[in-house]
């Protein structure tokens, strides 16, 4: 509450109030959902979030397009550890479509601060030629060549780099954080 005044006979008084409600929560309190003003809320969060899709917007000009939060956390320490400063958190998850990968990479290109895209996915559940079929279709979508670093591990990773490497896009492979970090400084 801010600011808090007191009154002419010593009681208190809000007159403000912020409120932040856990998205994951609203299902048991359907009248705070009715209080949502996503005018308030940043326009690329919303619309990931009206996807499903777990994105915070930072400061940044590297887009970043992972799978699972644990990994997406150290791809923002590798990518900050190699002087670059990451313009987001996405976690597509494991279960994603060709046509969500490109929503959410639609959702990174969206953001003009963005210069370059990094791709990390480990594929499990999310095969990597899931993952490069759904950037490639974004970038044809958004009519952009900026540069990619990709780096795929797991389920079907040869065909995804045979996706991207048949797609005509800027891109140099990493085949580990060490090389991804290195990649990003040529990519810039």
């Amino acid at each position: 509450m801010n600011p808090l005044i007191a009154t002419g006979q010593g009681e208190l008084v809000a007159l403000d109030a912020k409120l932040n409600v856990d998205d994951d929560s609203l299902f048991r309190h359907t009248d705070l959902q009715e209080l949502r003003d996503p005018g308030q809320e940043d326009e690329l969060e919303y619309r990931a979030a009206s996807l499903d899709i777990a994105y915070v917007k930072l400061d940044g000009d590297v887009g970043c397009l992972v799978n699972g939060a644990g990994l997406a956390m150290a791809t923002l320490d590798v990518t900050t550890a190699a002087g670059a400063m990451p313009a987001n958190f996405l976690d597509v998850g494991g279960g994603a479509t060709i046509e969500k990968v490109a929503s959410a990479v639609s959702i990174i290109l969206s953001d003009r601060k963005v210069t370059r895209v990094l791709v990390n996915i480990f594929g499990g559940i999310l095969r990597c030629d899931v993952a490069a079929s759904g950037v490639v279709k974004a970038y044809r979508d958004h009519g952009v060549d900026l540069p990619l670093v990709v780096r795929l591990l797991g389920t079907n990773a040869e065909e995804g780099r045979t996706i991207f490497a048949e797609s005509g896009l800027p891109v140099t492979f990493a085949d580990n954080l060490n090389d991804m970090a290195a990649a990003l400084g040529k990519a810039s």
